[in-house]
């Protein structure tokens, strides 16, 4: 949860803002609930073998890293972040319509990474937007973002039932309708004007201050978003997996529901948990949870412990990424919120389109039990976390005292 400041004195919000900022978080997820479980499919529908698949989904995340940090650049610079909404928007759902005539490897390949160019701004712009609004006018972060994640949601149940009557075929127009409402939202975004803090992800774009280049957050950091890029084979091929052992679309929308539900609902309960539990349990929760998940999936677990499975989502990221940003704060000064945020972001990118990739080769080469090697990846992860655990500075005689010098 992210706390709403008290307000400073500035003029009314925007006409019905938290409304408005709500229903731009749903379009954009729709778009995700769609494409993140079921393009795979779609892939798989074309003939393409696992290798392909994986080259397909991670060459878009490493281009993702470069063009959202400078189109979030350009939208600072603006003065009104809803005009690159406004192009996002459009470009995607165009490139969307071109996509249906792409059948073959390398057309879809380059389609869809200029696709995912267009698109990759959207969301840390609505972020950006919503996080403005707590500043200045004192909004609740978590009541406009929850209906992100139930809109999610409802359109990864609606494309596993879909899916289930037409199959693969069901998923560029779905994709394409989601893109139509991330343009109609682009347009009924609130304007606010030019932004008083740079958006993190335009924070890439240059030098890290010293608090972040410390050692002991370093580590910490690559661990976090290496267990992150463990999920990597999961969101490339559980659903096809899923699809091969014989489990209907409705069954497979319901175990992608049951993830993002059980993380809602940690995040729902993250100030208590917050009270009760230190960071770094949180954190290390979720990196030994991960490294148990990769290790259990490729058993025969039935729909039922799939299904639980799934909800190991709440620990595997939700837990661990609550943990990792309250440490930002404790480490981090707030005019650095924006540089932390950003190499969050960029170790994350980096790390899942690595491993998406690898991902597909031990997917062809092992099947299902190409999940082991997102076991190790967490593995590393965890024991890059526990480094930056032991060389925190108080635990080597710093007196518990932490950098803030830019």
């Amino acid at each position: 949860m992210i706390p709403a400041p008290a307000p400073p004195l500035l003029g009314p919000p925007p006409r019905h803002f938290a409304l408005r900022i709500a229903l731009l978080f749903c379009a954009p997820l729709i778009v995700n609930g769609f494409a993140m479980p079921y393009f795979p499919v779609w892939l798989s529908s074309l003939s393409m073998s696992d290798f392909e698949i994986g080259v397909v989904l991670a060459v878009p995340m490493f281009i993702r890293v470069i063009t959202a940090p400078v189109a979030g650049v350009l939208a600072d610079r603006l003065g009104e972040r809803t005009i690159v909404l406004i192009w996002s928007g459009c470009l995607s759902l165009a490139l969307a319509f071109v996509l249906f005539f792409a059948k073959d490897f390398w057309p879809v390949l380059v389609i869809y990474a200029l696709q995912s160019a267009a698109y990759s701004p959207y969301l840390p712009i609505v972020e950006a937007l919503a996080l403005s609004g707590v500043r200045r006018w004192g909004f609740d972060y978590a009541l406009m973002r929850v209906w992100g994640s139930i809109a999610f949601i409802g359109a990864t149940m609606l494309g596993g039932w879909m899916i289930g009557l037409i199959g693969g075929a069901m998923v560029l127009p779905a994709m394409a309708a989601g893109f139509g409402l991330t343009v109609v939202m682009a347009f009924a975004a609130p304007r606010i004007g030019r932004p008083r803090r740079p958006s993190p992800i335009t924070a890439i774009t240059e030098p890290p201050p010293r608090s972040l280049r410390q050692t002991d957050l370093q580590l910490l950091l690559i661990g976090v978003t290496l267990v992150n890029s463990s999920h990597a084979m999961l969101f490339a091929f559980s659903a096809i997996y899923w699809q091969q052992i014989g489990y209907s679309g409705t069954q497979i929308g319901a175990l992608w529901s049951a993830g993002v539900a059980a993380e809602v609902l940690m995040f729902f309960f993250a100030k208590a948990i917050v009270r009760r539990f230190s960071v770094w349990t949180m954190i290390f929760s979720g990196c030994l949870l991960a490294v148990v998940r990769w290790l259990i999936f490729p058993m025969d677990l039935g729909f039922s412990g799939y299904f639980v499975l799934q909800c190991f989502h709440a620990f595997t990221y939700a837990i661990m990424h609550t943990g990792m940003q309250h440490k930002l704060v404790e480490r981090v000064a707030e005019e650095q919120e924006a540089s932390a945020q950003g190499l969050y972001f960029f170790y994350t990118g980096i790390f899942t389109a690595i491993f998406t990739f690898v991902s597909g080769y031990f997917y062809a080469w092992f099947g299902v039990a190409g999940f082991y090697s997102m076991s190790v990846v967490a593995l590393t992860g965890c024991c890059f976390a526990f480094a930056g655990w032991y060389l925190q500075p108080h635990r080597l005689g710093s007196g518990g005292k932490t950098s803030e010098a830019s």
